[in-house]
């Protein structure tokens, strides 16, 4: 009897201990000596999950992680996802970052002022992303910004995003609108506004730009905007070279020097400076303005043609003391209205 009772004795005390490891195990530093990405991908089951967590160096005794999890009845609560692991993680805390889903984001930027065109290569190229992007979206209509997401996202959810993110900033700031605008549709202020993003990089002359070119939809003065015959003619790409005469002079649905009002479309897509400045620009008495002869990359506003002429002639006689080739004025001309200062 005595002995019996020192075997269960034995038994208990190889339990306890058995127990004690089991707790501190789970709960202590894993093997880890640096930060771990781990990528588990959807449909993995427990074993395969603790086995990409073994093969990235995480754990120890992969068998005791997916023991635990099965007793605690949460097997089935790990996500799908790309992981960042601490170094030194242990087993409770890599399962609670599964648990709670705590993938890594990743972002991308979308400069204001680029095409659909352009957008669409930049996330058709992204190795992050999956799937077909599908057809290129409409032209201006996506909301250039930072968008966070997780490795696997489809890429066309990513441009649903895009789109949709446009039209909601659009139907909360269309409705406080001045009044009184050249133009009555959001079709149409994105049009405008897509004009006035690739017309100046700075987002404090944008309002301004805005309202040069709503004073001359009001007076029925042509827009005169280069980055439309660009469009025109690239699409939006870069031209690699100045404007033609020639193409001044074609008549086509983009060339504003030619035809009255709003181009048939935008010629990118604007960003939220550009969109709230044309919905709500300032009131000036402003009708052109032109590169700033200081080489600042800002521009010179004026009221008239004669207060224009004087501008571009300086900005000439800057570009003639530069070493460098001078550049085409990025920004609305004079035209016919003024034919010795045409380029």
């Amino acid at each position: 009897m005595k002995r019996v009772l020192l075997v269960l004795l034995a038994l208990a005390v190889m339990a306890g201990g058995a127990a004690g490891w089991y707790a501190w195990s789970w709960k202590t530093y894993g093997p880890s000596t640096e930060d771990r990405v781990v990528l588990i991908e959807q449909g993995s089951s427990l074993s395969r999950i603790a086995q990409k967590l073994e093969e990235a160096g995480t754990l120890s005794w992969r068998r005791l992680f997916e023991l635990e999890l099965r007793l605690r009845g949460q097997a089935g609560q790990l996500k799908a996802g790309e992981y960042a692991i601490p170094a030194h993680a242990a087993m409770a805390d890599i399962a609670a970052i599964l648990i709670e889903g705590k993938s890594i984001q990743h972002r991308v930027t979308v400069a204001e002022g680029l095409t659909s065109d352009m957008i669409w290569k930049l996330v058709r190229d992204s190795n992050l992303l999956t799937g077909d992007p599908g057809q290129v979206p409409q032209e201006g209509t996506l909301l250039p910004e930072t968008y966070l997401f997780t490795r696997g996202k489809p890429r066309r959810e990513l441009l649903r995003e895009m789109a949709a993110a446009q039209r909601k900033f659009i139907a909360d700031n269309w409705p406080n609108r001045a009044q009184n605008l050249p133009y009555g549709t959001p079709e149409q202020a994105v049009t405008l506004a897509s004009i006035v993003e690739k017309e100046t990089a700075h987002a404090d002359e944008r309002r301004r730009v805005a309202a040069v070119f709503v004073n001359r939809l009001r007076q029925g003065m042509r827009l005169q905007s280069d980055p439309t015959i660009i469009y025109g003619l690239t699409k939006g790409y870069p031209l690699g070279r100045g404007i033609r005469q020639s193409e001044l002079d074609g008549v086509t649905p983009y060339n504003t020097y030619q035809v009255d009002g709003l181009p048939p479309g935008p010629i990118a897509n604007p960003g939220k400076d550009a969109l709230l400045a044309v919905m709500n620009p300032p009131v000036t008495s402003d009708l052109y303005f032109v590169a700033d002869a200081t080489g600042n990359g800002r521009s010179v506003f004026s009221s008239t043609l004669t207060e224009h002429g004087r501008n571009v002639l300086a900005l000439r006689a800057s570009e003639r003391r530069r070493p460098a080739p001078p550049t085409r004025v990025p920004t609305e001309d004079i035209g016919s209205q003024l034919p010795r200062f045409r380029r």
